[in-house]
């Protein structure tokens, strides 16, 4: 997003709207008319996104009727990629990706078809396996092995890869295989705009994106707190076999002084652990650096967060960090966890957690 787009957004837009649909590499439509709708994304899911649309069932002599199985809007492996736009100065429109996303449903009522789409890792969600399926290589060839051709993997180049032990099977739900090597590697995963699985280190690491305030030019309507115990562990234990046979294990204690949840703190004097295993982790740094992810991913539910009701932003999605001015802070670092985008002019809802 232009820094001229950025601008214009935080000022106050007219908001604008474009859908495509795809069936293979096939274009089946190029401007699909929105009347309304909109998508929500949530970190913590394991198929983060969901978009609705709402679609005139009949509009400049189309038929937006899916009676067919060709039709754009049918529910056959028909895509929709979906677009932003901000009006720049002299009328030019720049259009901000919001990503690929899968119909998996579209219904007729009266003069008004509605539209529910699904993000792309629902490919995964929904091939469960036709028989067990014994991983062999390394953790990147099992990844796509796992998921093309469905969707191209890219692996961030940061990420040692490594053999995976053999005689280990999944037998039927491949995207819960796919959270397992994650688990292992440590790594996370997350599909892209452009429609690839990135697999990355899992990190909250970066510079803001934008500035959330509720002062003078602020964009904030209004703030809400809130905090759980869910997820609050402050103890992971990670256990993988050796080569041997022999169970090992790593151990990650939430140390850091300013954490609510730190061992021995008044959150709970005593250990509070989350325990996973998987033979993908053969050694003992293995396992404990899969501890420490999954810490740091658990923390991802536990933390304090906060609820923003905001402009629309169509730059935005989960997993930004974003810099909070309100409700208590000031300039604190926050990250995007989940987020509620209209299609149609109304307010952008946000949950950002404090790190």
């Amino acid at each position: 997003m232009s820094t001229e787009a950025q601008a214009i957004v935080l000022a106050g837009y007219t908001m604008s709207m474009r859908a495509e649909s795809w069936l293979g590499d096939e274009l089946l439509a190029a401007d699909i008319p929105i009347s309304g709708g909109g998508e929500t994304r949530d970190r913590s899911d394991s198929v983060p996104e969901r978009i609705t649309l709402t679609v005139p069932r009949r509009d400049r002599s189309t038929d937006w009727d899916p009676r067919t199985v060709d039709h754009p809007l049918a529910a056959y492996g028909q895509r929709l990629r979906i677009d932003s736009g901000v009006e720049l100065r002299g009328g030019h429109t720049e259009w901000i990706n919001r990503g690929s996303f899968v119909i998996t449903d579209s219904r007729t009522d009266g003069e008004t078809v509605t539209v529910t789409a699904d993000g792309l890792l629902s490919l995964i969600d929904e091939a469960k396996f036709v028989a067990p399926f014994q991983p062999s290589g390394t953790l990147v060839s099992t990844v796509r092995a796992l998921v093309e051709p469905a969707l191209t993997v890219t692996v961030d180049g940061t990420l040692a890869d490594r053999a995976v032990p053999l005689g280990m099977q999944w037998d039927t739900d491949r995207l819960g295989a796919l959270a397992e090597v994650l688990s292992a590697w440590p790594a996370s995963a997350r599909v892209t705009e452009d429609g690839y699985l990135l697999v990355e280190p899992l990190s909250d690491d970066g510079d803001p994106v934008l500035s959330l305030t509720d002062g003078v030019g602020g964009t904030v309507v209004e703030w809400r707190g809130g905090s759980s115990r869910a997820g609050a562990f402050n103890v992971v234990v990670a256990q993988g076999e050796d080569s041997d046979g022999t169970q090992i294990q790593g151990v990650a204690y939430d140390a850091v002084g300013t954490s609510p949840y730190r061992t021995g703190g008044p959150f709970n004097p005593l250990p509070v652990p989350y325990q996973f295993e998987s033979p993908l982790m053969s050694t003992v740094a293995q396992c404990r650096a899969a501890a420490s992810t999954k810490l740091a991913a658990l923390r991802r539910q536990a933390y304090r967060k906060l609820d923003v009701t905001m402009v629309p932003h169509p730059g935005l999605v989960i997993g930004d960090l974003v810099s909070v001015t309100g409700a208590g802070l000031t300039d604190a670092l926050c990250a995007v966890e989940a987020m509620s985008l209209p299609y149609s002019p109304g307010e952008m809802a946000l949950t950002v957690r404090v790190l």
